[in-house]
């Protein structure tokens, strides 16, 4: 089954107006795939606020205030890191939800503990709640790239 990249962008949208809430999105291996979608959806300015796209570990730090420390103890593609990534992207957005995205889309850079697919996710909210999760994506570097970017849509309308 395929899922509309646009459909669950105006759930997104739904959702977040009906809290009167701004998005900002915290991406790495989607590489802003997420604020494209989002933004994509005529109306969009009305809830989405900013996103970072924080490649390497040095963004991370500079843009989102993940900590070097955090990096060395869990790595890059940790929900730890994940969780530090939303909740900066919240801190430093004008937003009430955001949600953050990192992990290895191959086809290169995984291993034996973090092989190619595994992404992880969080979504933080104004009220202190953040969730986060493993995923572990199948396919090629777009198909796992596109599932992140679903579950990203799909577990921020689980946490509204």
């Amino acid at each position: 089954m395929t899922i509309s990249l646009e459909a669950l962008s105006q759930q997104v949208g739904a959702a977040l107006q009906s809290r009167g809430y701004l998005l900002a999105t915290a991406e790495s291996c989607t590489g802003g795939w997420v604020a494209e979608v989002v933004t994509a959806t005529a109306g969009s300015s009305a809830w989405f606020d900013r996103g970072f796209v924080t490649y390497s570990n040095q963004a991370k730090q500079d843009m989102l205030g993940v900590s070097a420390d955090t990096l060395v103890r869990h790595g890059a593609v940790s929900e730890a890191v994940a969780r530090d990534m939303a909740t900066g992207a919240l801190r430093l957005s004008h937003a009430q939800a955001a949600l953050a995205i990192t992990g290895i889309a191959g086809p290169t850079g995984g291993t034996p503990d973090k092989p190619v697919g595994t992404v992880c996710l969080a979504w933080a909210l104004a009220d202190g709640k953040v969730e986060s999760c493993i995923c572990h994506f199948s396919g090629n570097r777009e198909t796992i790239r596109r599932q992140a970017v679903v579950e990203a849509l799909q577990g921020l309308i689980r946490i509204l």
